[in-house]
């Protein structure tokens, strides 16, 4: 058996998210059904993470076991032409058998764009969150830099009914932070959001996001930052951002 690593793009505006759901369109399972169509037999995907709803990648990775000797760059062509214009297969490449995608992963970059547009251009509302309202993106910087480090990031961890009950120990919530990093984009009127790290709770990078929207419109201070940690409790943090504005950009092994 072959363990064959895909680097995967997609616009998941139209997606329930990546994982498998019954009655519900997602990434994995496009994925899945094409591979069993080209190969002859069903393979499962393992993805190095669940991205939400609506939640766009540009490199997110996956792998699969199969017999099928088709070579990589004929899988990638064929799996291209066969997958619908929003989900693209970047690469494909022969693995060791012991490699997993997500369990091998030792970190992950996402990046959010907020749009401080008055107007939200029609080709660009799937892929922005559009926010034409006053932000201080110094406020915003500051804050960000204070969520770098190894915390408990409770107060950002949305409530995940898919997450395993062997999963839910007591440190089960401390992520490692590498960079946390807001930059602005003049010319394009954009703030950008950028962090990197071991891995990453569920809606998490969006509530972040909804918390440094807080600190840029002044209804927190960038101290603050530190006390929602501190809380470990959800209501201390934002709301949850807008997930057309979130990228997973990419996985690192």
């Amino acid at each position: 058996m072959r363990n064959i690593r895909l680097t995967i793009a997609y616009d998941g505006t139209d997606f329930h998210g990546w994982q498998l759901q019954p009655h519900a369109p997602t990434i994995q399972e496009a994925l899945e059904t094409r591979i069993a169509r080209i190969t002859g037999a069903r393979a499962t995907l393992y993805g190095s993470g669940r991205t939400d709803a609506g939640v766009h990648a540009a490199g997110q990775v996956a792998n699969f076991k199969t017999g099928c000797p088709i070579p990589c760059t004929s899988l990638v062509k064929a799996l291209n032409d066969a997958l619908p214009v929003s989900i693209r297969v970047r690469k494909a490449e022969d693995v060791p058998a012991n490699f997993h995608a997500r369990y091998n992963a030792k970190a992950k970059t996402y990046r959010y764009r907020i749009l401080q547009e008055a107007t939200c251009p029609p080709f660009l509302a799937r892929y922005v969150d559009h926010h034409p309202y006053a932000l201080d993106a110094r406020r915003m910087a500051r804050a960000a830099r204070l969520l770098e480090g190894e915390h408990d990031f409770t107060s950002f961890a949305g409530s995940d009914p898919a997450r395993r009950v062997k999963e839910l120990r007591e440190d089960s919530n401390v992520r490692q932070v590498f960079r946390s990093r807001i930059r602005v984009r003049k010319e394009l009127r954009m703030i950008i959001y950028e962090i990197r790290g071991s891995g990453f709770l569920h809606h998490m990078v969006r509530n972040i996001v909804g918390t440094l929207l807080e600190v840029g419109s002044g209804k927190l201070l960038p101290e603050d930052i530190q006390a929602v940690l501190e809380a470990r409790n959800r209501g201390f943090a934002g709301a949850t951002a807008p997930a057309s504005g979130l990228w997973l950009v990419r996985v690192e092994y």
